[in-house]
């Protein structure tokens, strides 16, 4: 039989390949890196946000996320890019499928009751896509009849039934790719979202068909999301966003993202002040 100090340094062994075993796991914890991964969630389906084109991925949103994990320590081969749907962006991070969400993530009450959210690192608004030739839509108060086109689980989708559930027939896909779809068909009138996402969808899929109406209607703080009570990453997450505001690399991404849509982000709120500040975190 073996004795007490030997079983103990058998235990001891264990637990120690078990920890190694979880350490080089596909989630990693994004406080240190040591030659692990990040798993980082964003949108495959946003042009000029988030997209997968082939084995590339481009954006700016893309842009923040590789900035903030290399300030991190991580290079971008240590990047492992997940898609992260409207209605699934809390689930990810609850449950450590990826360590962070950098996906147009508005910052507000209830998605922060069971996620932490840094940020934010753009504003966007609430606005309205139409096809060009639409005459009788000018903005949300006259949107009453119409059919409209938005995302579950998306920000945009709760104001409209919030504040239009009355006067709109909301319809909901799984993406804006889709709205887009059904707006240029003629089976909605409308999408909606946030505004720079909707200059990217009608510069990329709309061929001259589609156009922002350009009457915002919300403030969007876009946070980047992380597990609840990980606030040493959250700090470190806030910095690396004004960072990148301070060295010129923010402005940059923005132009990059927004080129040839006619779009300009509202210099009122852009870039943000004071990052990390609970007032940014929207009712809705």
């Amino acid at each position: 039989m073996r004795s007490f100090a030997q079983k103990a340094l058998a235990v001891a062994a264990a637990v120690s390949a078990v920890a190694s075993l979880t350490a080089c796991g596909g989630s990693s914890a994004a406080t240190d890196s040591g030659g692990k991964k990040i798993t980082i969630g964003i949108k495959f389906d946003q042009p000029g946000l988030g997209f997968k084109q082939g084995s590339s991925y481009t954006g700016f949103d893309v842009d923040v996320a590789r900035y903030v994990a290399k300030d991190l320590g991580y290079s971008d081969s240590q990047i492992v890019w997940k898609e992260a749907p409207s209605k699934q962006r809390e689930a990810l991070l609850q449950n450590g499928d990826v360590d962070m969400v950098v996906a147009t993530y508005t910052m507000n009450k209830p998605r922060s009751k069971v996620i932490d959210f840094a940020g934010p690192y753009f504003v966007a608004a609430q606005d309205i896509l139409v096809r060009s030739d639409e005459k009788d839509i000018t903005g949300p108060k006259t949107l009453n009849g119409k059919k409209l086109c938005s995302v579950t689980g998306s920000n945009s989708a709760e104001r409209v039934k919030e504040e239009y559930s009355n006067k709109v027939q909301l319809m909901e896909q799984s993406g804006y790719a889709e709205c887009v779809t059904a707006l240029i068909s003629g089976t909605v009138d409308a999408v909606t979202t946030d505004d720079i996402i909707l200059a990217g969808l009608a510069a990329a899929k709309g061929n001259g068909q589609l156009k922002v109406l350009g009457t915002p209607f919300s403030e969007e703080p876009y946070g980047i999301g992380v597990k609840k009570g990980r606030t040493a990453l959250v700090k470190k997450i806030n910095k690396a966003i004004e960072e990148m505001i301070a060295d010129g690399s923010w402005k940059k991404a923005v132009n990059a993202a927004t080129k040839g849509t006619g779009y300009t982000p509202n210099s009122e709120y852009n870039p943000p002040t004071k990052i990390g500040d609970k007032s940014w975190i929207q009712d809705l």
